[in-house]
């Protein structure tokens, strides 16, 4: 078996300017969502193109893959997936902290190079268990409840009948929302919400009660993820189910230790923020030996939802795929859109690897930096 040795990467710069957050969250630093395309080259000539995701500076997520993540990779095979793993969490805890979003596209890439040379879809790769899941549609923050309401309107006529807000806060409003969807769509639409909120415990026990009346199906991140007693006392509180670990570091380290303080009812990972496949399927692996699910978040980037879909298709512990809308700005570099079918179901591609094919008209029309290194 030839061993498919990575002797070229190179990486395009590619600036945006989309100011899709509200001076409350962006804060005063610019976030013009930029995205770094990463392209890795093998002996064999098998090529695997992935993005990164680089929302408040994509010079740094450049210079970090040319100065620490290209060194690693470099004249070394596809399958040391393991190996290279483990060794970017030894750089990563001597002085480097890499952006939570690094380096799990390299990761894909490995695993997607891999399935290229078994030619073979990366979920069959993986160990099939379905070939389709249900969407849900994930807003943006919007700030009036009207909004909300028009935009899952508009995604149920397209055939997706779940739908996530991200409520703009304070609690009080957000509750709002919360009724005005329930209100607007019926009792057959599946709701979830995700706040992204600094509630107090209190609050969040308020605005959880109010969900379970209204038969929402999870409430996610009422606090900031590292907040593990608050999350163990609210998920005691409640009956509706509790998500986080979004943002937890550590990959599976991190998120066993919301599971053993009781701190979530269901887990959340994807391939950009828990260091790629490698680590979102020790997740998810993880959620699954105690019974819970492992719904995976979105990458806000068009390749890696890719992934994050095959990885759906080969794990048992995931209901739903996350859709993040507009969806023309998030499956961007992607010259396709993603499968989704006019009943609300995403499909996953039979093509070898991820399957997904980039506009390289738009990503070379708005490369500002390109850089390559070969072994």
């Amino acid at each position: 078996m030839q061993d498919h040795i990575i002797k070229k990467v190179e990486t395009w710069l590619v600036k945006r300017n989309l100011p899709l957050f509200d001076n409350a969250r962006q804060g005063r630093s610019p976030m013009p969502w930029d995205i770094v395309i990463v392209r890795l080259t093998t002996d064999t000539g098998l090529v695997s193109e992935v993005s990164a995701m680089a929302p408040r500076s994509g010079n740094v997520t450049q210079s970090y893959i040319t100065d620490n993540i290209i060194p690693v990779i470099i004249d070394r095979s596809i399958y040391e997936r393991e190996a290279i793993w483990q060794e970017f969490w030894t750089i990563d805890r001597h002085i480097t902290f890499f952006p939570v979003y690094l380096p799990g596209p390299i990761d894909v890439a490995l695993w997607d190079l891999a399935a290229k040379a078994a030619n073979l879809p990366l979920y069959k790769y993986l160990g099939a268990y379905r070939t389709s899941l249900p969407v849900y549609a994930s807003s943006l923050f919007h700030q009036t409840v009207d909004e909300y309401v028009v935009e899952a309107k508009h995604y149920a006529s397209k055939g997706i009948n779940a739908y996530k807000p991200h409520p703009p806060g304070g609690w009080k409003m957000d509750m709002d929302v919360h009724q005005a969807l329930r209100d607007e769509l019926g009792p057959d639409a599946v709701l979830m919400t995700d706040p992204v909120a600094e509630y107090t415990l209190e609050q969040a026990i308020k605005v959880g009660r109010h969900l379970e009346k209204l038969d929402y199906y999870w409430f996610e991140e009422p606090f900031r993820d590292f907040e593990l007693r608050k999350y163990a006392q609210l998920a005691a509180a409640l009956d509706i189910p509790i998500a986080g670990t979004e943002t937890t570091r550590g990959a599976h380290w991190g998120v066993a230790q919301a599971i053993q303080q009781q701190a979530v009812d269901i887990v959340r990972a994807d391939v950009s923020w828990k260091h790629g496949i490698t680590g979102t399927l020790k997740i998810a692996h993880l959620a699954e030996a105690f019974g819970m699910q492992c719904e995976i978040h979105t990458t806000t980037t068009g390749p890696l939802e890719m992934a994050n879909l095959h990885i759906s298709c080969a794990i048992r512990n995931c209901e739903y795929f996350e859709l993040f809308i507009p969806e023309d700005v998030f499956q961007f570099p992607m010259k396709t859109p993603l499968p989704i079918d006019d009943k609300g179901m995403i499909h996953v591609p039979e093509t070898p690897g991820i399957g997904a094919e980039l506009d390289w008209d738009q990503i070379e029309n708005n490369c500002t930096s390109y850089k390559v290194t070969t072994a």
